[in-house]
């Protein structure tokens, strides 16, 4: 009778199992959740219907169950998402497009030259020989009216002797009653000196030789300018004609300075716009000047635009072909200006990444225009106000590029 008890209570037990799991553990089962796909859990856009492993990071994917998957508004093209976590760890940091005063300068490779307006050709107008050279080396500063060398002219000395006796004879005709005669040799004396003015003939010169009653027999040759000798071809004894050039007479108080202006900087360039030129050997010291020139031609091998800034020169400094830096300040303008770091530029397009919140940073197309000591105007893209990435974007363009 105990084993038969025994037996009940083993059935009892199994026939209670065998029921539960048939009315209860099959229909919570058949309750589990399924899963709606799988997603990469570094790059949620990445889905997958089936499980298994990302291809970009090698994670294992993550299953995404009904009622889970994110409720997000429609984002542009190119639009990532990034937790607060994951910005802290790629060091996102943020700025603003905003309008500024902004100003900047423009460098460019130099060269002093001489200015032109200030050299002088030294010629005579007559044929002869040089007697005593008084500039006799090339670099010798000379000043307006310093004697530069003599000549002998026979035509010269002749055209002399000429006027003496024209002078003489109008002093003898002083007393004489026929006017006619008087006024005829005026007239002599008159041509005869006007000859020795148009072969540069000094006034001193023919008052000497009027007070003298003699002929100059070496006529000086004076500097029209004061300046330095950068050329002299004149030598003791040496025959000269009128195409002859003796000396180049350079006044260096103020020079040229011609700058290489990149083509696409040459819109900010205009005259009288001040520059600063600055020099390797000369640390310290800077020269201002102003743009007096801008060449009409840009130099089609090194696409640059050649730009004349005039400088005084005190002390004479600045020696021609000398090489330096001129800075051009530009700007003033407001300007619609980002910080140059928000800026991606791949050379065909520039990008800049907007915030659009909750995580959500958008890639934007921008237009640039001039840089600006670290700021870079925007000219189209963006707007005042606007929330932009400032660092961490490069590792935001690779994200949006994979998506």
């Amino acid at each position: 009778m105990k084993k038969v008890a025994i037996v009940f209570l083993i059935a009892a037990a199994y026939l209670g199992g065998y029921g539960y799991g048939r009315w209860y553990a099959k229909p919570a089962a058949a309750t589990a959740r399924k899963p709606l796909y799988w997603v990469d859990p570094m790059h949620p856009w990445y889905k997958s219907d089936k499980p298994g492993i990302a291809p970009d990071c090698g994670m294992k994917l993550v299953p995404v169950y009904a009622g889970e998957e994110k409720k997000t508004t429609a984002q542009p093209p190119g639009t990532v998402e990034i937790t607060p976590e994951k910005q802290q760890l790629i060091g996102v940091e943020y700025g603003a497009a905003e309008y500024e005063s902004a100003t900047g300068s423009i460098r460019a490779a130099a060269r002093v030259t001489l200015d032109e307006t200030r050299i002088a050709k030294v010629q005579t107008k007559l044929e002869g020989w040089i007697g005593q050279v008084f500039a006799d080396f090339t670099g010798k500063l000379v000043k307006k009216g310093d004697p530069l060398l003599t000549i002998y002219s026979p035509e010269a000395l002749a055209t002399q002797q000429e006027y003496l006796l024209a002078a003489k004879a109008q002093r003898l005709m002083q007393d004489n009653p026929v006017q006619e005669m008087l006024g005829s040799t005026e007239n002599l004396v008159a041509a005869a000196k006007k000859r020795l003015e148009l072969w540069d003939i000094s006034d001193p010169q023919i008052d000497e030789i009027s007070r003298t009653g003699q002929p100059l027999k070496n006529l000086t040759l004076y500097s029209p300018i004061s300046g330095f000798v950068m050329e002299r071809n004149a030598f003791p004894s040496q025959r000269v004609t009128p195409d002859t050039v003796l000396y180049t007479v350079a006044d260096l108080s103020t020079v040229w300075v011609m700058a290489d202006v990149f083509e696409y900087e040459a819109v900010d360039i205009h005259l009288n716009q001040p520059a600063t030129l600055t020099l390797a050997y000369l640390p310290g010291r800077a020269f201002h000047g102003r743009v007096s020139y801008i060449l009409p031609q840009l130099d089609p091998a090194t696409r640059t635009l050649k730009v004349r800034v005039e400088f005084a020169n005190p002390g004479f400094a600045l020696k021609p072909d000398m090489y330096g830096e001129v800075e051009f300040r530009t700007g003033g303008a407001r300007r619609l200006v980002v910080p140059q770091s928000a800026v991606l530029n791949s050379g065909d397009h520039q990008t800049v990444f907007v915030d659009r919140g909750n995580g959500y940073f958008e890639p934007r197309d921008v237009k640039i225009g001039e840089q600006l000591d670290g700021r870079i105007e925007i000219l189209s893209g963006l707007k005042a106000g606007e929330r932009i990435v400032t660092s961490g974007n490069f590792l935001m363009d690779s994200e949006s590029r994979l998506k």
